[in-house]
C-alpha cells in the first residue's frame, strides 16, 4: 500500500462502495420511508452478490500484492522465517484486507443459509473490519511524525465514523441518517486514500522544503527543516478540511436530487368491488335465516 497505486486502487474501491450504498440507501428510503430498514449490502441486478464478490476479489488482490507480488523476492519472510522490519507494513495492510475478506465471505454465507439476524451479524463483521483498520493505522509501523503520518492521523477520524455508524446500524436499522453518514464516510475514506496516494508519491506535488527519500525500500516524504515540516502538515490539514467540506456539500445535494428523482410510493388500500352476484348471495343468506 505504500505507493501511489497502493493507495489509489483501494481508494477507488472504498469510493465505489460508498457511492453504491449512498445511492441505494437514499432511493430505498425515498420510495418507502415508513418501511425503510437499512441492509448491510445491496444486491446487484447483474449478480446478486456482486458487491461482496468485488470486496473479496479486491481483498485477495491486496493481500497478494502486499505479501507476494510487492516484495522484491516475492517472499514476505526473511531467510530464517521471520518477518523483516521493511515488510512489517505489508503484513499490517494485508491484515486489514483479510478482515474485509472475512466480512464479505461470511455475509454471502449468511445470505445463502438464511440465518436469523443475518443483517445484524453482517453489520457486526463490518464493524470488526473497520475496527481492525482503525487499530492498524493507529499503531502503524510507519512514521507517525512525518507528512505521511499526518495523512494517516486524519484518515483515522474518518474510519472511526465508519466504525461508529456501522455499530449504530445494528440497534437503529431504520435510521436513514445513520446509513447516510456511514455511506458518506466510506466514500470519503476512498477520496482521502486517493488524495494521499497522489500527494505523497507525485514528486511535483511534494510541499516546498520537503523531498522523497527511500527508506527500507519505501519512499517517504522528508522535510529539510522543522518549519517546512510544520508547513507541510498544515497544508495536509487544509486539504482534509476542503475535501471534507466539498464531500458534505455534494452529499447533501445528492440527497436532495435523489429524493426528488424517486418520490414516495403511495400507500394503496385493498379495495373489494362488490358484484351483483355478491348481492344475490347476501339476499339468499337472509332468506335462509
Amino acid at each position: 500500500m505504500g505507493s501511489l497505486v497502493g493507495h489509489v486502487a483501494p481508494g477507488c474501491g472504498f469510493l465505489l462502495i460508498g457511492l453504491w450504498h449512498f445511492f441505494n440507501h437514499i432511493r430505498l428510503f425515498s420510495v418507502r420511508p415508513k418501511s425503510y430498514v437499512a441492509p448491510p449490502w445491496f444486491p446487484s441486478p447483474l449478480l446478486r452478490h456482486l458487491e461482496l464478490i468485488l470486496i473479496i476479489l479486491g481483498s485477495l488482490a491486496s493481500i497478494s500484492m502486499e505479501l507476494v507480488i510487492g516484495p522484491e523476492k516475492h517472499e514476505p519472510f526473511d531467510d530464517d522465517g521471520t518477518i523483516p522490519s521493511n515488510h512489517l507494513h505489508n503484513f499490517e495492510h494485508a491484515s486489514i484486507s483479510l478482515t474485509f475478506l472475512i466480512y464479505a465471505a461470511f455475509t454471502i454465507y449468511f445470505d445463502r443459509i438464511k440465518i436469523k439476524e443475518r443483517d445484524a451479524m453482517s453489520q457486526f463483521l463490518g464493524a470488526i473490519a473497520f475496527a481492525q483498520q482503525l487499530l492498524i493505522f493507529h499503531l502503524h509501523s510507519a512514521d507517525h511524525m512525518g507528512v505521511e503520518g499526518q495523512y494517516h492521523w486524519l484518515l483515522q477520524t474518518v474510519i472511526a465514523i465508519s466504525l461508529a455508524t456501522t455499530l449504530l446500524n445494528i440497534p437503529f436499522p431504520k435510521s436513514i441518517m445513520v446509513s447516510f453518514v456511514r455511506s458518506v464516510s466510506i466514500a470519503f475514506q476512498g477520496i482521502w486514500f486517493i488524495v494521499m496516494g497522489i500527494m505523497l508519491w507525485t514528486p511535483s506535488l511534494i510541499p516546498k522544503g520537503c523531498y522523497l527519500n527511500i527508506e527500507e525500500d519505501h519512499q517517504v516524504v522528508r522535510c529539510h527543516t522543522t518549519e517546512a515540516l510544520h508547513r507541510a502538515k498544515s497544508l495536509v490539514n487544509i486539504q482534509f478540511s476542503w475535501y471534507m467540506t466539498g464531500t458534505v456539500v455534494l452529499a447533501i445535494l445528492g440527497y436532495v436530487y435523489l429524493t426528488k428523482l424517486y418520490p414516495e410510493e403511495p400507500d394503496y388500500l385493498p379495495l373489494v368491488r362488490k358484484t351483483d352476484e355478491d348481492d344475490d348471495d347476501l339476499e339468499m343468506r337472509k332468506l335462509g335465516n
